[in-house]
């Protein structure tokens, strides 16, 4: 199995910190972190970003800002 590159990693650890990565992916993940220096504190970051959005109770973000983020989200799209 061909090893995963910083780039893949970054793409995959969304799903890597849901459990839904399938075991070889999940094995070559763990293997990327265990010769990356860089990937293991930007995946801890992730977890923690996660967790502490995870936290925030949805009726804290404004109505407006909400709607202006969905539309930038939506105008990029279509870029």
């Amino acid at each position: 199995m061909p090893e995963l590159s910083c780039a893949e990693l970054v793409e995959l650890v969304t799903d890597f910190l849901e459990g839904t990565l399938d075991p070889g992916t999940r094995d070559r993940f763990y293997s990327h972190l265990a010769m990356c220096e860089g990937c293991g504190p930007y995946v801890d970051q992730m977890r923690m970003t996660v967790r502490t959005l995870g936290d925030l109770p949805e009726e804290s973000v404004p109505a407006e800002v909400r709607d202006a983020l969905l539309a930038a989200f939506r105008e990029g799209e279509t870029r």
